[in-house]
């Protein structure tokens, strides 16, 4: 047995083996990589938050006791004043539009879907990038041989770095240059050190499946497909949250003008309460006409108190939808719409109506993306469903020499190369899988045919029953009015009636009630002429209003709401939990406590600046 020793190889192992015990005490002191953690969890909430259901504590918000009357003449009061002490804000439609573009939230959050399917685009392109690669190893050996001939302690040191290139056309190119040196203490050795450097070229391509660029660059063009069909979905987003703020509007509208209507008949039933005081203090009528005056009085109050509910309902609303900064849902601010309606009777072609509806709107566009999404699918399962056969190829040029310089020297010289031309095939037996994923594939695009027939069909009968609706509306316009008039002379009638004696109060009171139900027919039709007009405009795909709008990704990346969120991100850099601990030495994951939001003041202009309306449309 060979026994000759050198103790200069081992002072490096000794002093590797410090440095690994060197980092596992380390390690130690840290964490415990084979035992759990209890910041591996990160935060939790508490099963109090999860699991338990309180109830309201309406008992702590009872008011106290009063009497019925006093009550009711607070009601009163309380209602006619209602409004009185709060500021007002005058709003026009198209501000509300514009204000609806630039700080809706919904609308913002949709807004950055085309930034994170753009990003997947990215993600799918990024594949096709060069990587450099490195590897290196030292290893030392020390073992017993049974022959003079053989080194019973060897040392080899080997560096490879190189470069792959995937292929666009469905193969891989790759440069490597694996230098290594290897010592021994073998006496017989011819180089001792001996260092190779060899220079290596290899190529390998798929021939059938997964071959042709159309194959290799399958998931660039689906996500590409997806990117699309995100900006027609967010462009339908805007289209809708434009169609909301103008049906709110006219919705705020109605119900302001009905409230007006709610106080006008509140003010004519308490000058007939006046009246039949007069009446009955004259001996011309029973004390009932005056009962029956303050019943139709207490009546007007509680019409209201409806009306001015539904204008707290409808207003709060609009402030949700605009999100105007300083206009918040819980503002005590009254937003008045400036922009009065201006009905006018329209005459529309049909079928130039359903056709433009066709071309323009985003779901049948986004039919067509996912069609030809499913054409691309189709053709790359059945390429998928070929043989695989692939060729490689490996071109290396061989060096040898005692030193570094050396071997590269010879390098150069190109004395010693080989080359290697290799073909692999792989075959399935029976391919039942990727035929049943064409024909899944093929069926898809089939079942999305189908689809598409039907949403067309949807939206031409949405559009001819928006048409319907447009003029039923025009036509409802136009019997309100009359209705109006003649109701404004009935009542006229019953009050000269009621003054010389021969009629009650519960028949001016009656009429009244109908002119009032009349006016707010009147109202109700002129505001859902409106809102039929905004119904057409979106089953046509277009907005409402004199400009048109081109909206843009929303990136939020770099804003400062942002760099606040990455601060707050968990830490999960490479050495979190191992060579250090994310948090103090036994600190437990704390409760999930409620993300505080930003005030609407504290949003930047860079976050609303989201829109940018253009040019006037001459088409309206």
């Amino acid at each position: 047995m060979h026994a000759t020793h050198d103790t200069s190889f081992l002072t490096f192992r000794a002093g590797a083996g410090a440095a690994l015990l060197g980092a596992a005490l380390t390690l130690g002191a840290c964490t415990n990589p084979f035992g759990s953690d209890p910041m591996d969890y990160d935060r939790r909430a508490s099963m109090e938050r999860l699991r338990e259901i309180r109830s309201l504590p309406l008992e702590r918000y009872r008011a106290p006791e009063v009497e019925a009357k006093a009550e009711t003449d607070g009601a009163v009061q309380a209602a006619r004043a209602r409004f009185e002490a709060m500021d007002t804000y005058a709003l026009t439609l198209e501000e509300a539009r514009a204000q609806t573009l630039s700080n809706n939230l919904g609308l913002r959050a949709s807004l950055i879907a085309p930034a994170i399917a753009a990003e997947a685009v990215n993600e799918e392109e990024g594949r096709f990038e060069g990587v450099f690669t490195l590897s290196g190893s030292w290893a030392e050996t020390d073992s017993p041989t049974a022959s003079s001939l053989s080194g019973s302690q060897t040392r080899a040191q080997s560096l490879a770095p190189g470069l792959r290139i995937p292929l666009l056309s469905g193969g891989q190119a790759e440069i490597t240059l694996p230098i290594t040196k290897f010592q021994t203490d073998n006496t017989f050795s011819t180089l001792n050190p001996a260092v190779t450097a060899d220079l290596q070229f290899s190529l390998s391509h798929n021939l059938l499946r997964g071959a042709g660029r159309r194959a290799t660059m399958h998931s660039v063009r689906i996500a590409d497909y997806n990117r699309q069909i995100s900006e027609t979905q967010t462009k339908l987003e805007v289209i809708r949250q434009l169609a909301a703020v103008d049906r709110s509007y006219w919705r705020l509208f109605a119900s302001r003008e009905a409230l007006a209507v709610r106080l006008q008949q509140y003010e004519l039933a308490n000058e007939q309460l006046g009246r039949a005081q007069r009446q009955n203090e004259a001996g011309a009528v029973a004390e009932i006409e005056i009962i029956r005056a303050s019943a139709g009085v207490a009546d007007r109050v509680d019409q209201i108190l409806r009306a001015q509910n539904l204008v707290l309902l409808q207003e709060r609303e609009l402030k949700r939808i605009v999100n105007i900064p300083g206009l918040d849902v819980d503002s005590d601010v009254i937003v008045v719409p400036a922009s009065p309606p201006d009905p006018v009777r329209y005459l529309f072609e049909r079928d130039a109506l359903m056709g433009e509806a066709l071309a323009t709107r985003m779901e049948l566009l986004e039919d067509e993306l996912r069609l030809a999404m499913d054409a691309a699918n189709i053709a790359f399962n059945r390429n998928q469903a070929l043989p695989l056969l692939a060729m490689s190829y490996t071109y290396r040029i061989n060096s040898l020499g005692g030193t570094e310089g050396q071997a590269f020297s010879r390098l150069n010289e190109n004395e010693f190369e080989d080359w290697t031309v290799g073909l692999s095939a792989e075959v399935p037996l029976g391919n039942e899988q990727r035929r049943a994923a064409v024909a899944q594939s093929v069926l898809t695009r089939l079942q999305r045919l189908s689809t598409r027939e039907a949403r067309a069909q949807a939206i031409r009968q949405e559009v001819l029953d928006s048409i319907d609706q447009l003029e039923s509306d025009w036509q409802r316009i136009l019997a309100a009015r009359e209705n109006v008039i003649l109701n404004t002379r009935a009542l006229q009638a019953e009050q000269r009636t009621f003054g010389v004696g021969r009629s009650t109060s519960n028949d001016v009171l009656d009429a009244d009630t109908r002119l009032g139900e009349a006016r707010l027919t009147e109202i109700q039709a002129i505001a859902d002429y409106q809102i039929s007009q905004v119904d057409l405009a979106f089953a046509t795909g277009l907005m409402m209003g004199a400009s048109k709008v081109r909206w843009e990704v929303n990136d939020p990346r770099g804003t400062p709401a942002a760099e606040a969120q990455r601060e707050a991100l968990p830490d999960y850099s490479p050495g979190a939990g191992v060579f250090y601990r994310p948090a103090p030495e036994g600190e437990t994951p704390s409760e999930v406590a409620p993300t505080p939001l930003p005030a609407a003041s504290d949003r930047t202009d860079a976050e609303l600046e989201l829109v940018t309306p253009i040019e006037p449309n001459s088409g309206g």
